[in-house]
């Protein structure tokens, strides 16, 4: 009975929110608004420009690397279970691996904006 009353209160909630955001904006609509950038940068040229690829690869090395957090997250609480030398081996792996990549990456010049 409580998890029905639950699921119900949950609904009632969720629809008055919802009715209620349709209902509240009052849309004030003017050329600055429906402009494509709305702080009033005019741009120069076309938007459809393409991004550097460099952008994009300094984008997945970022993304590679924060990753390394998710993997390390879990070390303290591992650290207390019966092996933990085989835990801290396995975080070095992985630290070692990361760090060899982004040198690599360093000495190809995969970090450099400019060409």
């Amino acid at each position: 009975m409580t998890i029905l009353l639950m699921i119900v209160l949950s609904f009632i909630i969720s629809t008055a929110l919802i009715t209620l955001a349709f209902w509240l904006p009052m849309p004030n609509s003017n050329s600055e608004k429906l402009s494509p950038y709305e702080c009033g940068f005019d741009p120069q040229g076309t938007a459809r420009l393409p991004f550097s690829s460099r952008f994009f690869l300094v984008a997945i090395l970022f993304l590679l690397f924060d990753l390394e957090i998710a993997l390390l997250l879990p070390i303290p609480w591992a650290a207390n279970l019966m092996p933990p030398s085989s835990t801290m081996t396995w975080a070095t792996i992985i630290l070692a691996h990361l760090t060899a990549g982004l040198v690599y990456e360093w000495h190809q010049g995969g970090l450099e904006w400019a060409e």
